[in-house]
This record gives C-alpha cells, sequence and structure tokens, in this order.
C-alpha cells in the first residue's frame, strides 16, 4: 500500500481530475467509483479495480479490510483525509473510491428479448434509476441517444447502486436508425395527455393503447423520453405501438424514472417472472 500525503501526487492528481470531469472521464477511458457499497458491487461482478483509495481514517474499518483483502496491495493507495475530501463528489466525503476502466458494451442483439431505450433524459438520478429498475427486473440491454445524461458518471452511477455492472449499456446511439435493425416491437410510452391528443406525426398503423393492454411478452424494446417534452416525433414515429399508463387521479404526468419501472414490471408480471 501507498500512503498519499501531497495534491501532487500523480494518482491524487489524476483522480481528482477523473472525479469532477465528464470530459476526462470520456477521454481516459475511466470511472470514479464514489463509497465502498458502489465498490463492492463492482468488485462482486467484475473482479479487482484498477486503482483503490482508501481514507487513512477508514483503514481499520472491517467493512473496508475486507474490502482491501480482495485487492493486490500494489494497486491499494492511502490518501489523506483532505485528498479524499477533494476527490469525492458526496457532500459527505466517501472513504473508499476506485478507478476502473469504463466497461466497453457490446452490440445489442436486434433480437433482444426486452430492451430499455432511453431519448434525451437528461436528468442522471433518473438515468441511474431506470438503469437499476431494467437490472431489478432482469433487462440486460440499454440503448442511450447521445442527448442522454453520461452513463458513466458520478451521479448516475451512485443512482444505479451497482446496476451498470451487470448492464450492456450502449451510449450515443441513433435511436430511429437502430430501431430500424430491430427485430421486436418498439413500445413508445408517452404521457396522459398525448394519447387523447391529435398528433399528426403519428402514422395510422400504430396503435393506440394503454400499457396493460400491450403484449409485453414478446421482444420488445420500451422507448422513455425527455423528462419535460418527452419522445421526439420522429421516435414516436419509428414506434409499432403508442402507449400510455392509466392514470385515474388529477395527474396527467409521471416522472420518467417512475413510468419506466411501472413499465418494466408489467413486463416481468407478464412474462410470468413472479
Amino acid at each position: 500500500m501507498k500512503v498519499i500525503t501531497s495534491r501532487e501526487n500523480p494518482f491524487v492528481k489524476q483522480l481528482i481530475a477523473l472525479a469532477h470531469s465528464s470530459r476526462e472521464r470520456k477521454k481516459a477511458r475511466l470511472t470514479v467509483l464514489d463509497g465502498i457499497h458502489l465498490v463492492q458491487a463492482y468488485t462482486d461482478a467484475l473482479g479487482a479495480v484498477h486503482a483503490l483509495a482508501v481514507a487513512e481514517s477508514a483503514l481499520n474499518e472491517p467493512e473496508v479490510r475486507a474490502l482491501i483483502s480482495r485487492h493486490d496491495e500494489r494497486h491499494i493507495n492511502v490518501l489523506a483525509e483532505p485528498l479524499m475530501a477533494q476527490a469525492s463528489s458526496l457532500d459527505s466525503p466517501a472513504n473508499v473510491l476506485a478507478l476502473v476502466a469504463t466497461p466497453d458494451a457490446s452490440p445489442t442483439p436486434s433480437n433482444a428479448s426486452a430492451v430499455l431505450v432511453l431519448e434525451d433524459v437528461q436528468d442522471p438520478g433518473n438515468v441511474g434509476s431506470m438503469l437499476r429498475s431494467a437490472a431489478a427486473a432482469g433487462v440486460r440491454e440499454v440503448v442511450l441517444s447521445n442527448t442522454c445524461a453520461f452513463a458513466w458518471s458520478p451521479k448516475v452511477l451512485r443512482a444505479g447502486q451497482g446496476a451498470h455492472f451487470i448492464l450492456n449499456i450502449n451510449e450515443g446511439v441513433d435511436l430511429v436508425l437502430w430501431l430500424k435493425t430491430f427485430q421486436g416491437q418498439a413500445l413508445a410510452l408517452v404521457p396522459k395527455a398525448s394519447a387523447t391528443a391529435t398528433t399528426t406525426t403519428m402514422p395510422s398503423t400504430t396503435a393506440l393503447m394503454t400499457l396493460y393492454k400491450c403484449d409485453l411478452q414478446q421482444s420488445t424494446a420500451l422507448l422513455i423520453g425527455n423528462e419535460g417534452s418527452g419522445l421526439s416525433p420522429e421516435l414516436i414515429d419509428a414506434a409499432s405501438i403508442k402507449a400510455t399508463i392509466p392514470m385515474p387521479g388529477q395527474i396527467e404526468s409521471l416522472n420518467a424514472a417512475a413510468c419506466a419501472a411501472i413499465a418494466l414490471f408489467e413486463m416481468v408480471r407478464q412474462r410470468g417472472c413472479v
């Protein structure tokens, strides 16, 4: 283990730069895991991390000692408290951080049983929550447009709670073009208000129905749009089904992450996984 006390240490400089810059993370293809539970989730799923940073004051904590024992000591860096505070993005700085290589996604199978597709979802918490719901529902494939929040940002990672490490996440995808290659149905989830509105961009062949009347047992790409404007007309046009979540209350729409969770677990129910 290396004990580091200087802000000028190359590892510390790299860690701080990556922790606070999406551009640096994308350039280096490295991701910062902020907090012991996220690091544990990565280690459980994918093995040892590239480099581990531990707060000096946390060295004797049983949970930290157990994590350290799973790594080569040459890759463990013990940092003074001020350095950990600079590197952590949490309000209460984490006592464990890790650097890992950002996983490379494999192509999404055109015949995938289920795919979560996100268009222009910009809130990191929403993206992370939807990734977590997808993983919980047993959906492995996720496709994001290039206007979504970066999936490997610290805020998305925290909201995902380890979901990233069991998902195949493809980012920066031209969704309309991708749907042309997908062999299953594409279900565009739209707000309640849109379900009764006249939409000139909707082709006559596109069905309009409630989510609970859709057949989700077949291969399905579930399309979720931007928090405010929803799905683009172009993506709705490309979908084979337009569906809405019935809401008998006096609210016109739900949070994007809530909509995704409802749809994903309706899929779970229909497929007899409960």
